[in-house]
């Protein structure tokens, strides 16, 4: 178990890489699609987090929720 918690670092890196990809975009949909990727990165480095008790990174994460939700719902009032 502990080999495949310590390789969700990896899919956790590539997801937030998409989700600031998307978030970039001009198009509403690739956005709002953008911040939920960015809100399953947040999921899957808590996740890693918790295993190699990296406090400060699940702290960080759960403040990231926090914008990540704000930016989901101002895309929303975009549209």
């Amino acid at each position: 178990m502990t080999d495949w918690i310590n390789l969700l670092q990896w899919p956790a890196m590539a997801v937030t890489v998409l989700a600031a990809w998307l978030v970039a975009s001009s198009h509403h949909t690739r956005r709002k699609v953008g911040f939920w990727c960015f809100l399953a990165s947040n999921a899957l480095w808590v996740a890693w987090g918790l295993h190699d008790q990296a406090y400060a990174l699940i702290a960080l994460q759960l403040c990231l929720v926090a914008t990540n939700v704000r930016g989901a719902l101002k895309n929303q009032d975009k549209q």
